[in-house]
């Protein structure tokens, strides 16, 4: 998943120059290598110590041709930043990002490729329960076993999350998707206040699916509260009855070791979402598309 100030270039090449359309091997080369002497040989970063930033620095000893490479480290916030004014002004800018997030919404984006997967393959999120949640709440049990969302949906919720609370860009998800919930929640019966425990991950995707499912179970009756803990602890609470469901782990790699230390303690209900993914990130108008196009530091 489950971070870099941002620094302008005290030299940018125009864009108008760097993106031209180019047939010549020559200047395909010289257009890769204007390019990456423009973002200064640095991937716009987030938090120092993140998944994706050690993955990223992994990368850059992966591939010949990033020797000399950095990682900018900052901020998520930072690094939206960053994002946001370079394509205010079409300029050129690589981070380190992963989808879904809201910024695909928000902006014309694109992965560049990794042929090396060093940023890891695509994971999926899934939905873990409580043993017992089957015999005990089966109305829910079966609503946790049907969820299943894009990751389009999840960033509209996280989009709207940016100008209003979280539980009201939820409700107006739910709203306008009343299809797709009632595909959730087909049969199930309502209830009088039964509680229902949702552990969660404090992240803007994992805010926006417990946000949204526990809309649709309170619709039903259910009275239910999130809790947002650390991977561990979620797995921990779920696999100690502290929890009914989580919607939250990415797997196989992000939560892949909380996912083993536990396993057997819990019912995994299978995916809820696919095609999630950390990545390098650029805005549609820049010229490439692999990490491998990109060109050493001189």
């Amino acid at each position: 998943m489950k971070k870099s100030k941002y620094r302008r270039l005290l030299t940018v090449l125009p864009i108008s120059f760097i993106l031209f359309g180019c047939e010549s091997g020559d200047e395909t080369k010289d257009e890769a290598d204007n390019l990456s002497e423009a973002v200064d040989y640095t991937f716009t970063g987030i938090e120092a110590g993140s998944g994706i930033t050690e993955l990223t620095l992994d990368m850059i000893n992966d591939y010949d041709n990033l020797e000399g490479w950095e990682v900018n480290k900052s901020s998520t916030a930072g690094m939206i930043t960053a994002l946001d004014r370079a394509i205010e002004n079409e300029e050129p800018i690589i981070v380190t990002g992963w989808s879904p997030h809201y910024i695909f919404a928000e902006h014309d984006l694109k992965i560049l490729d990794d042929p090396k997967n060093s940023l890891g393959e695509e994971e999926t999120i899934k939905t873990i329960v409580r043993q017992g949640l089957e015999e005990d709440k089966p109305n829910a049990y079966e609503i946790m076993d049907r969820f299943s969302w894009d990751k389009e949906d999840m960033e509209e919720v996280m989009l709207e999350a940016q100008e209003i609370p979280f539980e009201e860009a939820a409700q107006n998800w739910v709203d306008e998707n009343g299809d797709k919930v009632s595909e959730w929640t087909e049969g199930s019966e309502t209830v009088d206040g039964e509680p229902f425990h949702l552990i969660s991950t404090p992240w803007d995707t994992e805010r926006a699916s417990s946000n949204v499912m526990a809309i649709v179970l309170e619709d039903l009756g259910y009275e239910v509260d999130i809790t947002n803990v650390d991977p561990v602890v979620m797995f921990q609470a779920i696999s100690e009855d502290e929890g009914d469901a989580s919607l939250s782990p990415w797997l196989p790699t992000s939560f892949g070791a909380y996912y083993e230390q536990f396993e057997g303690q819990f019912e995994d209900l299978g995916p809820n979402m696919t095609g999630v993914s950390n990545g390098i990130v650029v805005p549609a108008y820049m010229d490439i598309d692999s990490v491998e196009d990109l060109k050493p530091r001189k």
